[in-house]
């Protein structure tokens, strides 16, 4: 494995006290940010290699780290988030919204949580180049340890890294509002497709208010053209 990535825009470095947010691709994507800065991680308590992982992390740098029962509670994160960057001397939190891995070619809907705490966000594009190699982590079809070694045997991974201007939330913006326009930057700057689907889908079933909301939508489109025939 031969890493290599491009970062231009390094004046815009996440700094201390705000929260860095990328679009994901692989668990190598903390690697290469932190090839080049230094961040607190996010995220639920795992058992295994990742379990261990963590432990040692947390020996280097406080991380926040919740438990599979307190990731629901999201007044918890909400709180832990906001303990955390009102910390200023504290390093910048590394989250990725998407909340799952996409293919290296779309960015897909960005979970609220991290825009609603008030804080500085620092966007970060990552794109990796697939012609040497495809660093995607595809979770139904490959175990963590079986992705590394494929990883590990592949030509080179190479990248590019775009540190964004920071931006904070406008007046008058709620948080869903917020985050579809640092993901829309993220895409833009990526090359990426910006999309609206939630990207935890593929694991789950869609939710029958979404579902309610896509019909409301086809039946106003159903009641629209009916109405237009009907005046021609």
């Amino acid at each position: 494995l031969t890493p290599c990535a491009h970062l231009p825009h390094s004046e815009n470095r996440p700094r201390n006290g705000g929260i860095c947010v990328a679009n994901h691709t692989s668990p190598i994507d903390v690697i290469i940010l932190a090839s080049d800065g230094y961040y607190a991680m996010i995220g639920q308590v795992h058992g295994g290699l990742m379990g261990i992982i963590q432990r040692a992390m947390v020996k280097a740098c406080p991380h926040v780290w919740f438990e599979r029962s307190e990731v629901k509670d999201r007044h918890l994160v909400a709180k832990r988030l906001m303990d955390h960057v009102q910390g200023k001397s504290k390093l910048p939190i590394l989250i990725f919204p998407e909340g799952t891995c996409i293919n290296n070619t779309s960015v897909m809907m960005f979970k609220k949580g991290s825009f609603e705490i008030g804080a500085t966000v620092y966007p970060v594009a990552i794109k990796y180049d697939p012609r040497f190699g495809d660093a995607f982590f595809n979770s139904s079809k490959y175990g963590m340890i079986t992705y590394l070694l494929r990883m590990m045997t592949s030509w080179a991974i190479v990248c590019s890294v775009w540190y964004l201007p920071p931006m904070t939330r406008q007046e008058n913006e709620d948080a869903v509002q917020f985050a579809n326009r640092v993901k829309s930057a993220i895409a833009r700057q990526g090359g990426l497709v910006d999309l609206l689907w939630d990207g935890g889908l593929k694991r789950e079933k869609v939710k029958d208010a979404f579902k309610e909301e896509q019909q409301k939508l086809y039946s106003r489109i159903i009641s629209g053209n009916q109405e237009n025939r009907s005046r021609s």
